[in-house]
């Protein structure tokens, strides 16, 4: 294909710049055309006429272009948020300003990524002065974009030719993982900390910081009464701890291949994200400080440890445009390279597939090391797939087949799990929509109980 002939091609496609037929003039065309052909042949009219007449009309049409507006008559502005999450609706408005007398009537599609929800083309008429344009899209897939382009075509109120032509309009939009669980933590922790009807053990009396002294109430523990301060105020009066802050948490999140099976909503990684951050937003909440680390066959992303919430700003920058790698991940080089690289005591709580890890013999040796120091508690999402094999009834050998290998995956897991936790390495599993809430609660109560 010559070049002339891809641009042209391109004008078609919805691309570049040009001047285009309507449907209704090529209708009008066909028509006329008819017509004279039966004219010409009942009348005895010569050809030279009937195409002499054609090109009159296809000229007269022409006058149709002196009602549109000109390129530089009109001007566009595209309003999108620079940060979306992850399968959340956003709106996107694009200004359109005719300086012409002259309405019309254009249909548009914005140069949106192929992984935005694209709602095109948007169809309308422009009156004179300001036009505003409203869609809604929705990102599945995180990462940074850049939007360079808007593709507009337009037509008089006649509409028998149209222009097109393409807007440059730079934007850049980063889209981060759904934060939606980490707000309504941080909106209302004891509410977000209720699933499946139970609550998050409470703080321990008397064990970590002195926080405050209150008034006594049904049910608080009487031990704690300061009786001091009840005598001076002829009133019973309480002291109220909380966990010692300034605690050091390290949140590990595999990448590997593992990592990018398919759930009920994105895949394994997109769900570990957005737990990750909601444990980060509830410890620097609680004046802990927080390190992030992300691997698969070595370290992608490490976020030194801070406390503080600007710091889930920067992790968040940090983690947004994390990928899954079709690589393993090595677990042996990632906590060595942990060992060197964290020396302070803290809470070592990595995401990551169950399964995978117990296969992984290297990294016991590396996890008894860091035991010494840390407190290791591993994260991983239940696979439902081998959970439904496992309670399926066979109907065939087959199914029987296939059962029975779920089942002995099941009991290897608990063989290895328990030789693990025989260690000091616990490990927990749970659904996907409960992952982000089981993490923060066992990160709590880990604090509640000074473990650390």
């Amino acid at each position: 294909m010559t070049k002339s002939s891809r641009n042209l091609w391109g004008r078609f496609l919805f691309q570049g710049r040009g001047v285009l037929p309507t449907k209704r003039l090529l209708i009008i065309f066909i028509i006329l055309s008819i017509v004279f052909l039966l004219i010409g042949s009942l009348f005895d009219i010569s050809w030279t006429f009937i195409l002499a007449m054609n090109i009159v009309v296809v000229l007269a049409s022409m006058l149709d272009l002196f009602f549109l507006p000109g390129k530089k008559q009109l001007s566009f502005q595209r309003t999108i948020v620079q940060e979306m999450e992850r399968e959340l609706l956003y709106s996107v408005q694009v200004q359109i300003k005719n300086a012409s007398p002259h309405p019309f009537i254009f249909s548009m599609v914005d140069g949106i990524p192929q992984s935005f929800e694209r709602p095109f083309p948007l169809r309308g008429k422009a009156k004179e002065s300001t036009n505003l344009i409203t869609y809604d899209t929705k990102a599945t897939v995180r990462g940074k974009y850049d939007i360079q382009q808007l593709y507009f075509r337009y037509t008089s109120l006649l509409g028998l030719w149209q222009k097109q032509s393409t807007i440059e309009l730079a934007d850049s939009v980063k889209v981060i993982p759904d934060l939606t669980e980490t707000k309504q933590y941080l909106q209302d922790a004891q509410k977000f900390l209720l699933y499946e009807g139970l609550k998050i053990r409470r703080q321990q009396r008397g064990v970590g910081d002195f926080s405050q002294i209150r008034n006594y109430v049904v049910g608080d523990d009487p031990r704690m009464i300061n009786w001091r301060q009840t005598a001076k105020l002829q009133a019973v009066m309480t002291n109220e701890y909380e966990p010692e802050h300034g605690k050091y948490i390290t949140i590990l999140i595999d990448c590997g291949r593992m990592m990018g099976a398919e759930l009920t909503k994105g895949n394994r990684l997109e769900k570990v994200l957005e737990a990750a951050l909601t444990v980060t937003a509830a410890a620097l909440q609680k004046g802990d400080y927080v390190s992030v680390l992300a691997f698969s066959k070595e370290v992608k992303v490490f976020v030194p440890p801070a406390k503080g919430m600007a710091h889930l700003q920067t992790v968040l920058q940090s983690l947004y445009n994390l990928k899954v790698d079709s690589a393993e991940s090595n677990y042996g080089a990632v906590l060595s390279y942990l060992e060197t690289m964290q020396k302070k005591r803290s809470l070592l709580l990595l995401f990551s597939d169950v399964r995978t890890f117990l296969h992984e013999g290297s990294a016991l040796t590396y996890l008894q090391r860091l035991r010494r120091r840390h407190l290791f508690l591993m994260i991983g999402l239940e696979d439902r797939m081998l959970l439904k094999r496992v309670n399926e009834e066979p109907v065939d050998v087959r199914s029987a087949m296939v059962k029975s290998i779920a089942q002995q995956q099941i009991l290897f897991k608990k063989r290895e799990k328990a030789k693990w936790e025989r260690q000091g390495l616990q490990m927990i599993e749970a659904r996907e929509e409960n992952l982000a809430t089981i993490a923060v609660s066992h990160y709590i109560d880990i604090m509640n109980r000074n473990l650390i």
